[in-house]
């Protein structure tokens, strides 16, 4: 999704206009994560960048993106650009956590 959306829209309330737009975003997210995934992949992961333009976006996590799209609000931006690309990889094995070591006693 490569998308600049309008923060001013005449007879739409701005905070009204800002939450259809995250709702939107946060579709899209979810439809692409029920996409079916390649073999030898097992997660989704999102490349994301955030920005007042599409000159000025910077990458972001994906958890940060509401907070990245606000601080472009809170800046009086007329609008902003956002780039979503979703790509399969295979998620990371973790190491064994202090809970799952079991203690064995003398």
């Amino acid at each position: 999704m490569k998308k600049t959306f309008l923060l001013h829209v005449e007879g739409k309330h701005p905070a009204r206009l800002l939450e259809s737009i995250k709702h939107e975003i946060r579709k899209y997210i979810e439809r692409e994560r029920r996409k079916e995934l390649p073999k030898g992949s097992d997660v989704w992961y999102f490349d994301c960048r955030v920005g007042a333009s599409d000159e000025t976006a910077a990458p972001v996590r994906l958890n940060e993106i509401n907070a990245a799209i606000d601080a472009v609000v809170a800046e009086a931006a007329p609008s902003f650009f956002i780039e979503l690309t979703a790509r399969a990889a295979v998620h990371p094995a973790r190491g064994p956590s202090s809970s799952a070591i079991e203690v064995q006693g003398d």
